[in-house]
């Protein structure tokens, strides 16, 4: 039987690393919450963020956090684009027709990115990157608790957005009605793109940081965009918080599964967990009912 000191520090971890996982969800859901599109190329656009990160450490030496802002604007035009270009068109097509358009590009980012890299992992060995913190009885991993600061931080900064800004709220206008915000004279396709590209942004920040703590692939892909979408209806489908507060349940529930079971075990207890929020609580633990 693992002793307390063990688990509350792989605890923490799994915390720390939630974090990070949900600003990435965080991402899907804002999409979802104001656009209606469920974005099936989200993780790959996330190995993106990785790659980019990678490639500017590699050759340049920057530190991925210090390129957190610069790689999360690159993901921002990528976002705006792909929405303005791409998605808005097909807004008032049947779904299937959606569903099928972002997976064609979720495959096709995939295979770009194994021409240009190749099937190998690719990592990031910072400076801190085996340096930790002692408090009290637990080891904080260094390289975790920056991602989940900066995760906080980014989290933090789209909230006072969507709160406080004329833009933030006009988006919001258009998430509550969407024939109002045409009545009143919203521009709601760049809207909308906006929204698809601070989505992006979001995966681009949580990439820069996640690639200090596994490496990047580009088959990582689809199992980012599968652990968005159970860590988005675990907190609820469209809720900006619920997102955060999945991210954390996920990331602790795969450190306690990996440590009092087999690490590879992790998945099932996460697919556990989702099973029991959409039996008890199917709107998510933090989402509103249908009404």
């Amino acid at each position: 039987m693992p002793s307390l000191e063990l688990v509350l520090n792989v605890a923490l971890g799994g915390i720390l690393a939630g974090l990070v996982y949900g600003l990435m969800a965080l991402g899907l859901s804002v999409i979802f919450g104001v656009v209606r599109v469920v974005n099936f190329a989200h993780g790959e656009m996330m190995t993106i963020a990785m790659y980019l990160a990678v490639t500017l450490f590699t050759a340049f030496g920057l530190d991925p956090l210090i390129m957190l802002v610069p790689i999360a604007a690159v993901l921002f035009a990528l976002g705006y684009a792909m929405q303005a270009g791409l998605i808005n068109p097909f807004i008032s097509r049947p779904e299937h027709s959606q569903f099928m358009l972002l997976v064609a590009i979720a495959l096709i980012i995939t295979n770009v990115l194994l021409l240009l890299f190749g099937p190998d992992a690719k990592s990031v060995q910072t400076s801190y990157s085996l340096d930790s913190f002692l408090v009290g009885p637990l080891i904080v991993d260094a390289t975790k608790a920056y991602a989940a600061a900066a995760a906080i931080l980014v989290a933090l900064a789209l909230f006072l957005f969507f709160r406080f800004t004329l833009v933030g709220k006009a988006i919001r206008a258009c998430a509550d009605n969407y024939v109002g915000a045409l009545v009143v004279g919203l521009d709601v396709k760049h809207l909308y793109a906006l929204t698809f590209g601070l989505g992006a942004a979001c995966v681009g920040a949580a990439g820069a940081m996640l690639v200090l703590v596994i490496d990047a692939t580009p088959l990582l892909g689809p199992a980012l965009t599968l652990l968005a979408f159970v860590i988005v209806i675990t907190g609820g489908l469209g809720s900006m918080p619920g997102a955060l507060l999945g991210g954390v349940m996920i990331g602790l529930t795969e450190a306690l599964a990996g440590l009092f079971f087999t690490p590879s075990a992790k998945s099932m207890f996460s697919f556990g967990l989702l099973v029991l929020v959409l039996l008890f609580r199917p709107q998510g633990i933090l989402g509103k009912k249908a009404s």
